[in-house]
This record gives C-alpha cells, structure tokens and sequence, in this order.
C-alpha cells in the first residue's frame, strides 16, 4: 500500500488512551473554553482523522502566509490550504488563554457544544485586512464574498490561534453517519482487509449519476485499480448543495445495483466544504494518500464553484507541483457525458461526435425537474437515484 503523505506511519491526533482523555477533560474544565467555527470543527476532525497528516495543529501566520503565497509551509512541506483556528478577538480574553497556554476548543455543531479538542496556544496574532487579501486571492483565487469558501473564512474571525491540539472526538460525523464516516486509519485498515494494492478515490459533494459511475468504471479498467473509494463530503455546504444523508441515500442504493461487489468502498469524511478548486484538488490528493489511494480522479471544475476556476485547473496545477511532492497519481477525466450514437457514456475527448449527439442537463435544470417531479432520462441518471433524490426536492 502507498505511505502516508510524508511520514512512514499515520499520526492522527484523536486522543485513543482513555486515561490520556479523562485527564484531559478533567484539565477542559480549569481552562478558558471558545467555541471555534464549523471550519475550525472540522479543521480537528480532519486532523484527528489522520487525513491532514504530518500536520499537527492549527498553524500561524507566518505558515498561513507560506501556504498561501508558496503552497508549502515554511518547512519546505507542500501543503495547499490554511489549516487555522480563526476566531473573533472578541469572543475570549487574550490575556488570560496566554497565561494558561492552553484552551478548550467547543463544537458550534453539537448540542451543548461539547468539548471538541484541547490547543496548546502556542501564538495569538490579530490579522489585517493585507492578510485577508493575500490569503484570499492565493487559495480561493478572488477576494469576492459572493465565493462561499472567502465568506466563510472572513466570517470565521479576525484573530489566529495557532499551537498543536489533542482531539477528543469526531464531531456529529460519527453518530449521524455512523456507517459511512471513517478515519484514514480505518480506512487505510479497510483497502489491507480487502487486499487491494492499487486502489482510486472518487470525491464527491453531490449525488452521482451515470456520467460519475462511468467515469469511476474508466478509471478503475484504465488503471487496472483493485477497487474504487467513493468518498463523499459529509460537511457543510452552500445553501443549494443536496444534503449529506440525501447524497450518502442514493450513492448507496447506485453501488449495491450497478457496481460488481468487492470493487467499490463508500466512506465519507468530516470536513466543510471550501470550494477552493485547484488549491482544494492538492488537499484531496494528500488527504487520499493518507488514506492509502494510488490515484484520485480529477474531472472537470473539481472542487469549483461558479466561474472563479477553469474546467481544467484542477488538473493543471499538479503539472506545478514539485516533482516528487505526492506518491499519489492523478486521473484526468474529461467533460463525461451519454452519447447517443456511441449508446454509452463517453469522455469528450475519446469520442468523435459532436455536442448534437450529447445529452447535456445543467445541474440548475436537473435541480429544477426533480422539483418538479418530472421524468429524468435513464441516459442522465439511475432511476433509483432520481426516486430518492425527487422524495427530496419535493419536500423543499
């Protein structure tokens, strides 16, 4: 199986020596507490997860400023995207977190706001508008609050807290999904149990359709992978984005019909979506390598939004990367769609016929005729996939 990224053995943070976290509950209890945002949440699962291995905390300004200028930390390690616990200022005392030199870090996503981890506060260094602005313009290329990856950052605080944290559990993402959240760790376990060498990772944020099964397919007989791991995001999103639970539904019910058994792995994983496109593709990437992936699919506008991002820079950006940064590969898939005269899904790229012999539905128009209860073509979508998915837009 291919190493985690940079280390020979995964270092999640999630804290498993039960003495080792009653004391630290017990030490939650004397110290300053805050409640963090969804992104700083989810930030510490995915540390606790193992999936932001070597990374061992939240970082500083001076590593934010690197990651965002260089995408590398000062270290020299490729990393693409801040990792940060950013606050408002004026939510806690300074001076008082600095004396202690630790704090409680509460869950905004459970009731109760349970504690989520314990920080060792290492710097707390108010940021200014220059740093929101090259931050911005490097990872999310715009500074735009219409991209809901920069609204949810500037909203997140104006105050960094950096330092290396204990994480005490996984969030609501392993009660709520208890069968589909795993960790790299189980992952990583999973991919050894079922004997698999060469394995690739679809992402996904949305429900798939036939376009994204074949394309899964393409890639596995390309590769001659052993198995597919069809990853889904299982965190917050913008507002039009199908749930998680809906997505998780349906993506299920697509690979116990359509799928050969032993070939294809569902899991899902905690984090918040960013919409950060090229940037976000290189964390997929290391987040797959941790999760002991060969490859990672990368079709069209992959972690995009809007128009911030080229259909293909997602792929591109790994023609800049350090030769030898990642020993993960990546797949470059083309626009994916049904041909009628090929009477198949096809990549653009390998098939001779023009758009007149595709069917091409927007993601605004298929939204629209599952609304609407209307029929959606088999070419497009699995009837079983298009039940579940109308049972929920008709409930909007």
């Amino acid at each position: 199986m291919i190493n985690p990224y940079i280390t020979e053995k995964l270092n999640p943070l999630f804290v498993i020596d039960e003495s080792r976290r009653k004391e630290l509950l017990l030490e939650a209890e004397k110290i300053p507490s805050l409640i963090i945002s969804s992104a700083a949440a989810s930030n510490a699962v995915m540390l606790a997860s193992g999936y932001f291995n070597p990374l061992k905390g939240y970082m500083n300004l001076t590593e934010v400023l690197s990651v965002a200028e260089k995408m590398q930390l000062p270290s020299g390690i490729l990393w693409p995207i801040p990792v940060v616990n950013l606050v408002k200022e004026n939510n806690f005392s300074k001076e008082v977190v600095k004396s202690v030199g630790k704090i409680a870090l509460r869950d905004p996503n459970v009731e109760g706001n349970p504690i989520i981890a314990i920080q060792s506060v290492e710097k707390i260094e108010k940021i200014n508008e220059k740093f929101y602005s090259t931050v911005l313009e490097k990872t999310f290329g715009t500074t735009s609050l219409d991209h809901p990856g920069v609204s949810t950052f500037i909203d997140s605080g104006d105050t960094l807290i950096s330092g290396p944290i204990e994480v005490l559990n996984y969030s609501y993402f392993s009660t709520d999904f208890p069968d589909t959240f795993k960790t790299a760790v189980e992952i990583r376990k999973e991919i050894d149990e079922r004997g698999w060498e060469k394995v690739v990772a679809f992402q996904t944020r949305n429900p798939m359709h036939r376009a994204h099964e074949e394309l899964c397919r393409m890639a596995q007989k390309e590769l001659n992978a052993d198995g597919i791991l069809v990853h889904m995001l299982l965190g917050k999103l913008k507002k039009d984005d199908i749930p998680a639970e809906v997505r998780n539904e349906s993506i299920r019910k697509m690979v116990q019909l359509y799928f050969p058994k032993n070939t294809v792995m569902i899991a899902g994983y905690g984090f918040d979506m960013l919409y950060a496109g090229p940037r976000e593709t290189v964390l997929h990437a290391i987040f797959r390598q941790n999760s002991g992936c060969s490859h990672l699919i990368v079709g069209r506008d992959h972690a995009g939004v809007g128009d911030y991002y080229g259909a293909f820079d997602s792929q591109t950006i790994f023609d800049i990367l350090p030769s030898e940064s990642l020993q993960i590969e990546i797949f470059r898939g083309d626009h994916t769609v049904w041909c009628h005269k090929c009477e198949k899904v096809v990549m653009m790229r390998d098939c001779p016929h023009g758009n007149d012999n595709y069917l091409l539905i927007s993601g605004t128009r298929f939204r629209e005729l599952l609304s609407l209860g209307e029929e959606i073509p088999t070419e497009f979508s699995r009837p079983e996939v298009v039940e579940i998915l109308s049972k929920y837009y008709q409930t909007l």
